[in-house]
């Protein structure tokens, strides 16, 4: 099996794919005659086959107006005791009912998204549904448009399909599919049919626990050493190992870097501390943080202990960076103050009508102060250090308080109140309340893939029938609030011994979660099932003629391939032995025309596979054939910079090179006699769709944009690929 190597999934590679292939697409066209005809994608007819042989053909499958419009579907070799439905769908592949459909299914016959066909003398023939011509055909219109009637062929992939009607809804034989893509789509990243998990399922898996660090209580990732800081306490059951203080751990073994466990008391003393909080980085390491009971200090790894001072009045309750580098601000009960780390001495005070918990937003000046027991959150004007507005909190006074975070992108400020998160705009306003079945306990935010990520804690009463001890990760889009990956069940995670904290690397591929109970920090690793980026297309060869079909796709852990042939009309499937590389190449043969081809895409979280493609194979005739057996026999061949024109100098005659599927070879010079030359016309995967033939250049052309590669004779070849 000979094979191309693919270029390695992602977006940038998909950028650079297309970009080569538009460069090489403008080359071929430069050399087409002028006047010759140029047909656009959105014109170009497209042709798929029925498990029964059944023929399907729209008139416009690419560039479609996403606003609407109409194309015309014919169809032919139909049995004539089934009735179906011709419609546009969402595309569930092989072997499962095409559905929603837009403009549902039709049984009123006055809808212009689909149409009924039925056979002959069918009670609903007349006003309801037309009857099939002879031969079991149909030529009729249907208007499609991206969105409507529940479908989104921006979210999904759709099909114009063929199907059973709902007097036969089970019957899969009469399903025929054809893919389109709208305009500002791109056909060939049509992401797969997911076959356990919709493709490009993204989802999070447990890849280690961290027990060095005593019992945590807070993580920061630190942006610039990339350390994992951990605010820990003692651990009750190491009653031999006093662990509070700051732990500094590298983040992808959990070996210890550091541990911090003094800071100066109310004497200045130094004393063996709990870190309860942290504030935030320092300038390319270390953390600012809080320890019980009014401590501010700052660490770095390698530190022998903390620097810090103790604050008057009461305890502190929170702790966040000031305006200026060298201040904080902190929270005792429901007093605000920005102090002095170097001496502890508050610039600015305000008390606030209560609250113990608040969220900074310096980019826009503003922070939120909550207060839980009241239902009530405060907006404080950080340049005027004044309250400028007072906001409810959903649910009334007493939930159990949880977190407040503000989102850096959009200033939105996430609230959870007992197992739900309430998130405010910028301006105070009420936009989404997100319930979920533990307790919301902390939430970050990764500016990078714009998403939020909230760990919630079971109640740990397992006298509670909604209480079972274990906890979740949930993840969000934090522009459409959608959920973003797979719920993730964080065992014995509950809020009995305190509250989980978590922290996020940028781009989300490794999330840190801490279980106080258990006194360990689990660290998560984003996993996500294939998800197609190149998918292949139809191809027409001649008998004898090396072709590829290219496939690939991304995921995490990187996706292996296999290959799949069908020879019964999709019905049934087999792999192709030893085909494990992004390209399938092999030997056309006649017996193959018809024969359907996909690529199946496997990792640990599921599989995806490409949408079934066509080989159509025709018999090489005259100068094909002398050319193909004089260049298998002897003659040295070769190809034409991929225009698909090939000259070869047989030794037994004919052509010794390999033409591009559907174009056209010259045959070669025949030492015996004669110089054969045949002109054949196709299109490669155009020819197929029963396209208006086109210049061999621009054949060529719209087989390199389809993903169809096809390699000189020279390269060793897999006959048939069954």
């Amino acid at each position: 099996m000979t094979s191309t190597p693919g270029t390695a999934p992602g977006g940038q590679s998909r950028l650079r794919r297309r970009a080569g292939t538009a460069a090489v697409a403008a080359l071929l066209l430069a050399g087409i005659p002028v006047g010759a005809a140029v047909s656009a994608d959105a014109g170009t007819p497209k042709t798929a086959t029925g498990p029964q042989g059944q023929k399907l053909t729209v008139s416009a499958n690419t560039g479609l107006d996403p606003a609407g419009q109409k194309v015309r579907v014919q169809g032919e070799g139909y049995g004539l005791t089934t009735g179906i439905y011709v419609a546009l769908c969402k595309d569930n592949g092989d072997n499962r009912v095409p559905s929603p459909c837009l403009g549902g299914a039709d049984m009123s016959g006055g809808s212009k998204t689909s149409q009924w066909i039925v056979p002959p003398g069918d009670p609903y023939e007349g006003d309801l549904a037309q009857a099939f011509g002879p031969g079991g055909t149909f030529d009729v219109e249907i208007e499609i448009a991206q969105k409507g009637d529940g479908l989104d062929c921006a979210e999904v992939a759709c099909s114009v399909v063929t199907r059973a009607d709902h007097r036969a809804a089970g019957d899969r034989t009469q399903d025929v599919r054809i893919p389109v893509a709208f305009a500002g789509q791109d056909p060939g990243d049509g992401g797969g049919e997911g076959v356990d998990v919709p493709a490009g399922t993204i989802s999070y898996k447990s890849a280690a626990e961290f027990t060095t660090a005593g019992k945590p209580l807070d993580l920061l990732l630190h942006p610039d050493s990339k350390k994992l800081y951990v605010g820990a306490d003692n651990l009750p059951d190491t009653a031999d190992v006093d662990e509070r203080g700051l732990h500094v751990l590298n983040p992808e073994t959990g070996t210890s870097d550091s541990w911090i466990s003094q800071a100066p008391g109310s004497t200045g003393a130094l004393r063996a501390s709990a870190a309860a909080r942290i504030a935030g980085p320092l300038p390319g390491d270390g953390v600012v943080y809080n320890y019980p009971l009014r401590g501010v200090g700052s660490a770095k790894s390698g530190d022998e202990a903390a620097s810090g001072v103790w604050l008057t009045g009461s305890t502190i309750t929170d702790i966040a960076p000031g305006t200026t580098p060298d201040t904080v601000l902190v929270a005792q009960g429901a007093t605000l103050s920005e102090i002095e780390r170097a001496t502890g001495t508050a610039t600015r005070t305000l008390t606030l009508p209560g609250g113990t918990q608040f969220a900074a937003d310096p980019e826009r000046g503003a922070l939120w102060y909550s207060d839980f027991a009241a239902g009530k959150m405060h907006r404080v004007d950080l340049t005027s250090f004044t309250v400028s507005g007072s906001f409810d909190l959903p649910g009334g006074p007493g939930g159990m308080a949880g977190f407040t975070e503000t989102d850096p992108a959009t200033g939105a400020v996430w609230v959870g109140v007992d197992r739900s998160v309430l998130v405010f705009d910028a301006a105070g306003t009420l936009v989404k309340t997100l319930v979920g079945k533990d307790l919301a306990r902390d939430a970050a935010f990764d500016t990078a893939s714009g998403r939020a990520y909230v760990v919630r804690q079971d109640g740990g009463d397992l006298s509670d029938p909604a209480n079972d001890n274990n906890g979740t990760l949930t993840v969000y889009g934090i522009e459409d609030f959608a959920v973003a990956a797979k719920d993730l069940s964080l065992p014995g995670n509950h809020s009995q011994a305190g509250a989980a904290s978590l922290a996020v690397e940028p781009g989300g591929t490794t999330v840190f979660v801490t279980s106080p109970a258990e006194g360990k920090i689990t660290k998560l690793v984003r996993q996500v099932s294939p998800l197609v980026t190149r998918a292949p297309a139809d191809l027409t060869a001649k008998e004898g003629e090396e072709v590829a079909l290219t496939a690939e796709a991304e995921g995490a852990p990187e996706p292996t391939v296999r290959w799949q042939v069908s020879t019964d009309g999709a019905q049934t499937w087999k792999d192709v032995e030893g085909a494990t590389e992004s390209a399938l190449t092999f030997t056309a043969r006649t017996a193959q025309d018809g024969y359907r081809y996909r690529a199946e895409f496997r990792n640990d979280v599921g599989t995806t596979r490409t949408a079934a493609v066509t080989l159509t194979v025709t018999a090489a005739t005259g100068g094909d054939t002398g050319g193909d057996v004089g260049g298998d026999t002897g003659g040295n061949g070769e190809a034409s910079n991929g225009a698909g024109s090939t000259v070869g100098d047989g030794a037994t005659g004919g052509d010794g090179g390999t033409q591009t599927s559907g174009g056209s070879t010259n045959g070669g010079s025949d030492s015996t006699g004669g110089t054969g030359t045949a002109a054949t016309s196709g299109g490669g995967s155009l020819a197929a769709t029963g396209a208006t033939v086109m210049s061999v250049t621009l054949a060529a052309a719209g087989l390199v944009g389809a993903g169809v590669l096809v390699h000189r004779r020279a390269r060793r070849r897999t006959e048939g690929a069954l």
